[in-house]
């Protein structure tokens, strides 16, 4: 499997569970207001911009839009750190982790996360943590209803939150059925633990089973937030609500109306990242014949 289709289909699954975008590198930073598309092959974001650059607001000042994007009242507002968030895929059971002989030298007790999850034989799964994230988001409001006038815009994804942390931990499983135990908890020295004094120190780090090469983790020892590894994606409507109406009274759009849940640009995947032709034709078919029976299964 190549790391594009991994990476894509990582994504895929995490989108399906969460409704959020998973970034694959998490030590590259995503910010709130970046925009651009998403690379159909990867899945990931490539960033043209931002809502917050001095550019981006000189623009908004040519197009009219008055609003000034630098006031404290329109910056990102940041949330409460929550203790742990863990994310996982349909077919994941997620189990109470099971002590083994390798990791005697863990200091579990004190473990900050300590998870077990079975995967589907056959299936990919995915699994992410975070240790300690944190949301930032644009504050609902003006903000959002105003920018998506913005030329720059057009046809483009706008990243309204993130989730930032110090510690993160991603799986894609390789449909083998795999059980995989994971730990964020201090690894002992040896000699310590057995008593003999040897100068070391407990460092705080992920201990894992997982064999797989799609595996990432990193956790930061000076708790700083470098990594984010999901983020809220939204993707600005073209204002069809507005054109269904006639004379001077239109209705006052949402934000939620206005910018729109991403949807995936690719077709739906098979279980190695990729597009599956058959599930297309199938759903062109279905399309097709509700279009001639006059049957719309959404209404």
């Amino acid at each position: 499997m190549r790391d594009t289709a991994a990476s894509r289909k990582f994504i895929d699954l995490i989108r399906q569970a969460s409704s959020k975008w998973a970034n694959w590198d998490p030590p590259i930073e995503i910010k709130v207001g970046d925009y651009g598309k998403i690379d159909n092959d990867t899945g990931e974001l490539d960033i043209e911009g931002n809502i917050y650059d001095n550019s981006f607001q000189t623009s908004l000042d040519k197009q009219g839009l008055k609003i000034n994007l630098s006031d404290s009242s329109y910056q990102p507002k940041k949330g409460a750190v929550d203790d742990n968030m863990i994310m996982s895929s349909s077919g994941v059971k997620q189990g109470d982790f099971t002590l083994k002989p390798e990791v005697s030298f863990l200091n579990l007790a004190s473990a900050s996360v300590k998870a077990e999850f079975q995967f589907q034989e056959g299936k990919r799964g995915a699994v992410l943590v975070m240790h300690k994230p944190r949301q930032e988001y644009i504050p609902p409001g003006k903000v959002l209803t105003l920018v998506h006038q913005a030329s720059e815009l057009q046809d483009k994804y706008l990243v309204t939150s993130t989730f930032t942390c110090p510690g993160y931990y991603l799986y894609l499983s390789n449909k083998s059925g795999e059980k995989v135990g994971l730990a964020l908890a201090a690894n002992v020295p040896i000699p310590a633990a057995m008593g003999v004094s040897a100068g070391g120190e407990a460092s705080v780090d992920w201990w894992t089973d997982a064999q797989a090469a799609f595996l990432r983790k990193a956790f930061d020892k000076a708790g700083q937030y470098r990594y984010t590894p999901l983020y809220g994606l939204k993707y600005r409507s073209n204002g069809w609500l507005k054109r269904m109406y006639r004379g001077d009274e239109e209705p006052q759009q949402t934000e939620d109306e206005l910018w729109l849940d991403c949807m995936p640009p690719w077709q739906p995947l098979d279980e190695d990242g990729v597009e599956d032709p058959v599930v297309g034709e199938e759903d062109e078919d279905f399309a097709r014949r509700s279009a001639v029976e006059g049957y719309f299964p959404f209404a």
